[in-house]
């Protein structure tokens, strides 16, 4: 692809025009970047050979012995090389933040600034910029200092103790964590671009990944605070039974079902063929059944037991009971509703063969070019886009600076 027409598409999009210097690394910052990317941003990423994304090369932490995450985040960005060792690079990147509205970083905190590429640092090149930090424990603080991946934010921010069996350990979070701390900052991005049109004014955005976790489990926190001890909750819910994930007839496939109330309760009953349980007293209500939620669920999985799960499911659905079966990532990729809005798509990278990836969920009735419009990009694809059109040098220019590995 002419690295020139990589934006093609994305002219009708909500944020069209919008130019982000992307330096983050690994998932979560990726992800933010790549939402706005999504939505029409021009998102130029800086790597180098010497440093290129974790996720350009097999990761065998995420079972892949190919490219990783890597060819789904970065899809749609331009991508560039910058040995930010060197004083002339950095001076590079100052002068691509200049022509851009955003730049995006995920190292930690004062790495930037040692780099010489700090808020104040950027705000000389471009005053008007806004930088996005997205770190494990923020940019102050005396936790400010330590690294992390997304199992620590979940942890350290209280969603894995909250997540799993009442009678288990905790639940390590992975990708959850790095992709809501993603969509958290992509949010505060496109609030800080909206504040600057209105004032003119720069903006530098700290996040923190392990308070993105503790933002979602924020009821606990309240119970915590009244002198109550929460509770891993598994499958269950406070006010609907039976409420889980149930094994059917195969082998790893689940139904998950949600009774919200009393007569949806004799509803689901009947539509089993369990006339007599839909009359018994000890499950007439919802307290009562709340009360009995172990021996329900051992109830409902032996009703389930010998079903096939779409089948149930089908039917529950049919008699007005919330029912699905707990799809598998294949199912997800061979969906043709999904298909057909564009929310599943093809991603791939150099090397690597296409694959499905989540495409944008979204939908604009005003607008057009949303989504996935160009593949994974090879290291410093995009130079004589960035290089050479924005920024102006030479082909003698970046002839001499790869040689010195300033480019590189």
């Amino acid at each position: 692809m002419n690295p020139s027409l990589a934006a093609v598409g994305a002219a009708g999009a909500p944020l069209a025009g919008v130019r982000i210097a992307d330096f983050t690394i690994h998932a979560a910052g990726p992800f933010a970047t790549h939402l706005l990317s999504q939505l029409g941003a021009e998102c130029i990423k800086v790597e180098s050979k010497a440093r290129p994304d974790a996720f350009r090369k097999p990761h065998a932490v995420y079972g892949r012995m190919a490219a990783a995450t890597f060819d789904q985040v970065s899809a749609n960005k331009l991508s560039v090389r910058l040995n930010l060792k060197l004083p002339e690079a950095v001076a590079l990147a100052r002068r691509l933040v200049a022509v851009s509205d955003v730049a995006a970083e995920s190292f930690r905190p004062g790495v930037m600034q040692r780099l010489g590429l700090g808020f104040d640092a950027l705000r000389e090149a471009r005053p008007d910029i806004v930088m996005l930090s997205l770190s494990s424990s923020g940019q102050s603080g005396p936790d400010s200092h330590f690294a992390g991946y997304a199992p620590l934010f979940g942890a350290w921010g209280g969603l894995g103790w909250m997540s799993g069996y009442p009678d288990g350990p905790p639940v390590e979070m992975r990708h959850v964590m790095d992709h809501s701390a993603g969509l958290h900052a992509a949010l505060a991005l496109v609030a800080a671009l909206h504040q600057r049109r209105r004032t003119g004014r720069a903006q530098h955005i700290d996040l923190a990944a392990r308070e993105v976790a503790s933002a979602m489990v924020g009821d606990a926190l309240v119970q915590s605070a009244l002198g109550e001890s929460p509770q891993r909750p598994g499958n269950g819910d406070p006010s609907m039974a039976p409420h889980g994930v149930y094994p059917t007839d195969k082998p790893d496939r689940w139904l998950t079902l949600a009774v919200r109330d009393d007569a949806q309760w004799r509803t689901f009953a009947r539509a089993l063929d369990q006339p007599g349980a839909a009359q018994d007293e000890r499950y007439a209500t919802t307290a009562a059944r709340l009360a009995r939620r172990d021996e329900l669920d051992a109830l409902v999985a032996g009703w389930l037991a010998g079903r096939d799960a779409d089948a149930a499911a089908a039917l529950l659905q049919r008699a007005g009971v919330c029912a699905h079966v707990s799809w598998n990532l294949q199912d997800i990729a061979d969906d043709p509703h999904l298909r057909a809005r564009g929310a599943v798509t093809e991603v791939s990278a150099p090397g690597i063969p296409p694959r499905p990836a989540v495409g944008a969920p979204a939908r604009f009735s005003v607008s057009s070019g949303c989504g996935i419009r160009r593949l994974t990009p090879a290291l410093g694809e995009d130079e004589d886009y960035v290089f050479g059109e924005l920024l102006g040098l030479s082909r003698a220019q970046r002839d001499d600076l790869e040689a010195r590995q300033v480019i590189y």
